[in-house]
């Protein structure tokens, strides 16, 4: 789903669609917070301060949830426990609508304001 989900941005920002500043964050984003998971599985394996959860929240919400959907599977970190994955799901739904409406009209004039497309 994360591999296709970038793949849709990346094909949208070819399209002219989006600025590369958007799959540009996703991808750095994404990164980012694949990172934040790793250090946290690696520090709760050691009994060290672990990341709060509100923090890698926060990094999915602006655009790092393909990377804490890897992260979650590939290091079978934060997977089970139900109102993370509750409140990791919302903030997928919450930044995919907020990428769905730069694409209606309203939303696509704020992103040409911030960001152009060339």
């Amino acid at each position: 789903m994360a591999t296709a989900f970038l793949a849709f941005v990346a094909v949208s920002t070819i399209a002219g669609r989006l600025p590369i500043a958007v799959l540009g964050l996703y991808l750095v984003s994404s990164l980012i917070t694949y990172v934040a998971y790793a250090m946290d599985k690696s520090a709760a394996r050691r009994g060290r301060w672990r990341t709060k959860e509100s923090t890698l929240h926060l990094l999915s919400l602006v655009g790092g949830w393909p990377g804490a959907l890897v992260a979650q599977y590939r290091l079978r970190h934060k997977s089970r426990k139900l109102s993370f994955r509750v409140a990791f799901w919302a903030t997928v739904v919450l930044n995919c609508g907020a990428l769905g409406w730069l694409f209606t009209p309203p939303g696509a004039d704020v992103l040409r304001l911030f960001l152009p497309l060339h």
